[in-house]
């Protein structure tokens, strides 16, 4: 996405992106590829790793506005961590993805931020929300998003199921950000994953020439 800054129409640095996030059998997966890009035409960096830990079994996946996303997950780690003192428990993942939801609609004419907000609680287990540019909150089992999610739609409504093992979500995500970084341009790097359940979290890097293939580059 592009953010015009001045009328010399400076473009702000923005996550270009494939994010994703899915629900199995007593967990969830979110993920992302690590690419950051210009105007949707230059890489700035390969190195960006867009989950972000909002709290201790709580996460979120950025797209849009690189700068408005962290002040966003900035803002919402201030305001889940005083939650949790004041409830002396943890969070729900829906109270995490509300304040995103809530950041995001009252500041919706600034910012170009959108988020998968994905985790573990106490009171329904694994879920998964999307916070969309101007504050929209919705509740799937999966969901992707960014410039690369639109290459892999077909894959992910034939190939998610939400009764899969954690190995066979793993890899599911694994293909899909992979199918998703050898199509679009400004998707690209490493793939960073996070596996939540009721245990803990569990992180996950798979390098670029570590990723499935499945078709010649």
């Amino acid at each position: 996405m592009e953010k015009h800054y001045t009328e010399s129409k400076v473009k702000g640095v923005s996550t270009g992106t494939t994010i994703l996030a899915a629900i199995f059998d007593g967990g969830v997966v979110i993920g992302s590829d690590s690419r950051a890009s210009i105007g949707g035409e230059y890489v700035s960096s390969k190195t960006i790793n867009k989950v972000i830990q909002v709290h201790d079994q709580i996460f979120c996946c950025i797209a849009g506005s690189l700068a408005d996303a962290q002040a966003v997950t900035k803002a919402a780690k201030s305001h889940l961590s005083f939650h949790s003192v004041q409830m002396e428990s943890p969070p729900l993942v829906i109270a995490a993805a509300s304040v995103l939801k809530e950041l995001c609609y009252k500041n919706k004419e600034e910012l170009q931020a959108g988020f998968i907000t994905a985790g573990w609680d106490r009171k329904k287990g694994p879920q998964v929300y999307v916070v969309s540019l101007g504050g929209m909150l919705i509740s799937q089992s999966v969901t992707i998003g960014g410039s690369g999610s639109t290459f892999i739609y077909g894959y992910v409504d034939a190939k998610y199921k939400p009764d899969m093992t954690r190995e066979e979500c793993q890899q599911f995500a694994t293909n899909a950000l992979a199918l998703a970084m050898g199509r679009d341009n400004v998707s690209g790097g490493v793939v960073h994953l996070v596996v939540i359940t009721e245990k803990g979290v569990e992180h996950v890097v798979v390098p670029g020439d570590k990723l499935p293939r499945f078709h010649d580059e």
